[in-house]
């Protein structure tokens, strides 16, 4: 074995040489031996590798040590395409003739995972190990699929997915040419039947697509259009998790473009195709789809810029400089905001892009022209929230998922409502704070009615904002908005006790015995008002709260 710098054009392959001279090449022994007789069919030529300096993970060294002494092991897929990228990977797959299942179960036991077979019939098992800091590492073996391991790779989606890495000697196994097109950032199907074999690699290659910044190959393109009508026959559950990977991924905005010119919407999500050529007026520069596009584009450069790696020396852009010293200072409570969970299966981030996809969904159902020539959609925002929440339901997303989807489209205009209400009253006003500022009634029933979504809609009207005007935005717009939603955060974050979640005073037992009412609504409904009323600061104590209840009864009657 030999070793070269990684651009070499030979870095990464085998190579037949004679006499010192290459004179063949392959992505296995067997390619460069078979490439080598073409041309020297007399002579045998030596078959070495040359190879490429790759970090591996520590984990590696750990696993070759539990093997038995004649079992080959093989790295297989993304692991080894992360590798070769410089990325790091914490979901390792395997791949090895015979019985993976007691394989993977000696490895348990020398490294200290927990086993969990996949699938007795095949040979699939996973390792999963937690670490102490609360990191995990998945790690599956399987048998090939085929006689060898070049069967195995030649039976996977795309050729940069179909490389092999012998885990002993560091050898790289690459029959398809995945090494040079990760070089060339060529997405490429293995096989011209990868995706009729199995269309859900349509949604894969697009996010994968997206993710590196890859193009596709032109017959892989043709051959994802021709494979879109098949989708349908896939289940529920492989569309909705690749699909919520693309949500979850790089340029998501980018990624579902694609999905639309290549006709899988109206195959998996036939609402979508609706959208596209749905006229707005103004102030919306573009039409429903396009601006779709555009707030979900939006999204991500806002979640971005208020994540904790964000390097606020970039902010260069006027909006974007106004967002991060307006918010910037909520970077750690975004963060955790988002590494909570509604469902192991998927996140919060996936799901407010979900949400962002859908906002505007019901708009071509409540479409209307008035007669001063403006298109109005009165109500969209309700019929929307019931419309993605039956797209859900359809998806067999959680019922907390559905929930908080429903909160967020329904409440998407209301920070637009609060902004434009302080733009307006800010103009009156002479000097001293700035009038209109929400009271503290409406921060109270804003996050009444949308609980922790509140923080979703707040980010999903700012990208709703942007890609409404796109380069039209007013700037005091744009800081009235800004300045809304520091309000509502600030009063989210830092003082939730006072305006969003106040300590119940009374509780439901105690109001009937005080009122002697018998439990009903009422009783709900007097205590929800004797919250707000704390709210609003009207309120301080059980006194206040017994005094302000006797006359709210007595006002209803």
């Amino acid at each position: 074995m030999s070793q070269l710098p990684p651009n070499s054009p030979y870095a990464g392959r085998w190579v037949a040489r004679l006499r010192g001279r290459i004179i063949a090449q392959g992505g296995s022994p067997e390619q460069a031996r078979r490439a080598a007789k073409k041309s020297r069919h007399k002579e045998t030529p030596e078959i070495i590798y040359m190879s490429i300096p790759l970090n591996f993970p520590p984990l590696i060294a750990d696993i070759v040590d539990s093997l038995p002494a004649d079992q080959p092991l093989y790295l297989i897929g993304g692991a080894v395409r992360d590798l070769l990228l410089g990325r790091a990977s914490h979901d390792l797959d395997f791949g090895l003739p015979g019985d993976a299942l007691a394989v993977a179960r000696q490895i348990a036991n020398r490294i200290g995972a927990a086993y969990y077979p996949l699938d007795s019939e095949r040979g699939a098992a996973r390792l999963v190990i937690i670490h102490d800091d609360g990191t995990r590492e998945t790690l599956d073996f399987a048998a090939f699929r085929g006689e060898t391991l070049e069967d195995d790779l030649r039976g996977r989606d795309f050729t940069l997915n179909a490389i092999a890495l012998d885990i002993r000697t560091q050898e790289l196994y690459d029959p398809l040419g995945g090494v040079a097109d990760l070089r060339a950032k060529l997405l490429r199907a293995c096989s011209p039947t990868s995706l009729s074999d199995d269309p859900i690699r349509i949604l894969r290659a697009i996010r994968q697509a997206a993710n590196f910044g890859f193009h596709i190959h032109p017959e892989t393109r043709e051959a994802m259009k021709s494979a879109a009508s098949k989708l349908p026959e896939t289940s529920v559950e492989r569309r909705r998790d690749e699909f919520f990977k693309i949500l979850e991924g790089q340029r998501a905005a980018t990624a579902l473009r694609a999905l639309e010119m290549l006709g899988v919407f109206s195959e998996i999500l036939p609402e979508i195709a609706v959208l596209k050529g749905v006229s707005q007026s103004a102030p919306h520069v573009d039409d429903v789809w396009q601006h779709t596009l555009n707030t979900m584009r939006h999204l991500e450069n806002i979640l971005a810029a208020l994540s904790p790696e964000y390097d606020s020396s970039k902010a260069a852009e006027l909006y974007n400089g106004l967002l991060v010293i307006k918010l910037g200072r909520y970077r750690e409570e975004f963060a955790a905001h988002f590494a909570k969970s509604l469902t192991t299966d998927r996140s919060l981030y996936g799901l407010l892009f979900f949400a962002a996809l859908y906002h505007d969904i019901a708009k071509p159902l409540t479409r209307k022209d008035g007669e001063d020539g403006r298109i109005r959609f009165w109500g969209h925002e309700a019929e929307g929230a019931e419309m993605a929440a039956e797209r859900a339901r359809n998806l067999h997303l959680s019922n907390d998922e559905i929930d908080r989807l429903k909160r967020i489209i329904r409440a998407h205009l209301r920070v637009h409502d609060m902004g434009r209400r302080m733009l307006e009253k800010g103009k009156q006003a002479e000097g001293g704070a700035r009038r209109g500022s929400p009271s503290r009634r409406t921060i109270y029933r804003f996050f009444r009615d949308t609980r922790e979504a509140g923080v979703d809609v707040i980010l999903l009207s700012l990208a709703d904002l942007r890609a409404t005007y796109e380069h039209t935005l007013p700037e005091e717009l744009w800081k009235a908005e800004l300045d809304v939603c520091r309000i509502l955060l600030e009063n989210y974050f830092e003082q939730p006790e006072k305006t969003v979640k106040p300590s119940a005073l009374l509780n439901g037992h105690e109001v009937m015995e005080a009122f002697d009412l018998r439990p009903s609504p009422r009783v709900g409904a007097l205590l929800e008002a004797i919250r707000e009323g704390q709210a609003m600061g009207k309120i301080e104590s059980k006194e206040d709260a017994l005094v302000f209840g006797e006359k709210w009864l007595g006002a209803e009657i």
